[in-house]
């Protein structure tokens, strides 16, 4: 595999389908559920993470559960519209939220707001801290509209993949 433009083969895809699905299987297991010896299947996947493919492997945790052990979970969609929208600006703003634990998601969206963020705060305080660092100070916002989860029915980051190249 190249670093610019990776091939893919069917095997590569069925590794990070599997992957995508349950990273935490075993390389034997890995191997045993594409049909490679278990060599095979850790070089691939060491390759699929040079290439760029595989960004990181994280656990998923249940926000519905922790919540009830650690207290409530508040989350929010928030609309962002800068003033201005030049490159500056824009990378600006992408910084301040980078360096966010509460901001979970940040995409740069077109048309309409600038940006739209996935937000978890503890409770309404925590998430008005978070609106204070991040909206109220900078003098760039121009806009701020929060839609605020009342029931998650799906959540997810699995990408769909054809079945075979």
């Amino acid at each position: 595999m190249s670093a610019s433009q990776p091939e893919l083969d069917a095997i590569d895809l069925q590794l990070l389908e599997r992957l995508q699905t349950d990273a935490s299987l075993s390389n034997q297991a890995m191997a045993k559920l594409v049909h490679v010896s278990p060599p095979t299947c850790l070089r691939r996947v060491k390759r699929l993470h040079e290439a760029g493919l595989i960004e990181r492997e994280i656990a998923v945790l249940s926000v519905d559960t922790l919540a009830s052990v650690i207290g409530h979970n508040l989350c929010a969609v928030v609309e962002i519209t800068l003033d201005r929208q030049d490159q500056a600006a824009l990378e600006a703003f992408e910084k301040k939220v980078l360096i966010e634990d509460a901001v979970q998601q940040c995409y740069r969206v077109s048309p309409g707001p600038d940006f739209c963020l996935v937000v978890h705060a503890r409770d309404m305080p925590d998430y008005l801290a978070l609106t204070q660092r991040l909206f109220t100070v900078d003098a760039n916002v121009r806009n701020v509209k929060t839609f605020f989860s009342v029931k998650r029915s799906k959540f997810g980051a699995r990408v769909p993949l054809p079945v075979s190249v």
